[in-house]
């Protein structure tokens, strides 16, 4: 156990420091304030994949959570049988393990379909597939631990099936819900594969969904293959980490904060 605990504290130890070593010292106003230069890839900023990644990920994690939540909800013995309803989970886990890629690949095929080329829209949705199964399974183990006892309560004073699971169980499961919410957030803002076959880059802040946008993995990936490109991509790895880790801490203290008003 202490050896598996050192192994995963090292390697985040190790990963945040080489990122922040290589990437804090090109960090200024106008790297996170300027679009990149058009005659020049490597000069200029990162708004435009700052804004992009979050144009994306945010709305996708949304919708997301919107689905999930009525899954998550129809997974429950009261509306469903077990045998159907351990499928349903069998089948998130599945999609929970498909690598990004997949996705990428699925949405690029109807893109072609349809004659559609890279898109705002075209990335929300592969996102938004590949943050269905995790945040609706966060949203299920979140529901399965609020005690029976209080669901009969609810019933017992004339609740439906439904009042009791938009009114009851989905506020007592409210700290599980949110962690699932900012787990699927995270995820969404630091993948690249999909997002490689669905938005097609470019150093323009988007004004539509059918426009084109950078992202930050994006402009890591590309940045870095670039002979001289190593400083603006070390410099968007640490933005991003940034961002994905504190979405963590919130998602810890929030939490924490909910926890205190569940009934267990």
């Amino acid at each position: 156990m202490i050896i598996s605990v050192c192994i995963v504290l090292g390697s985040l130890i190790i990963i945040f420091g080489i990122v922040t070593f290589n990437g804090a010292s090109y960090i200024s106003i106008e790297m996170v304030t300027q679009t990149p230069n058009p005659n020049d890839a490597l000069r200029g900023g990162i708004l435009n994949s700052i804004i992009g990644s979050m144009l994306l990920a945010l709305p996708a994690t949304g919708l997301a959570f919107l689905i999930g939540l009525g899954i998550a909800l129809y997974l429950q013995k009261d509306f469903t049988p077990s045998w159907f309803s351990g499928f349903i989970r069998f089948t998130l886990d599945v999609l929970w393990g498909i690598p990004s890629i997949v996705y990428g690949i699925f949405c690029f095929t109807i893109m072609l379909y349809f004659g559609l080329g890279g898109s705002i829209l075209a990335g929300i949705f592969a996102l938004t597939l590949l943050e269905i199964p995790i945040i609706t399974r966060y949203i299920d183990e979140a529901i399965k631990m609020v005690p029976k006892g209080l669901k009969e309560g609810a019933y017992s004073l004339g609740s439906t099936k439904f009042e009791t699971s938009m009114k009851v169980i989905r506020k007592q499961a409210f700290p599980g819900i949110l962690s699932g919410i900012l787990l699927g957030l995270g995820r969404g803002i630091g993948d690249t594969a999909s997002i490689l076959f669905t938005t097609k880059a470019t150093n323009r802040i988007p004004t539509s969904l059918l426009d084109s946008t950078d992202t930050l993995p994006t402009t890591i990936y590309h940045s870095y293959q670039l002979p001289t490109g190593q400083p603006k991509a070390y410099a968007a790895a640490f933005i991003l980490l940034v961002i994905v880790l504190c979405i963590s801490i919130l998602s810890r203290i929030l939490s924490k904060k909910f926890t205190k008003h569940v009934i267990k």
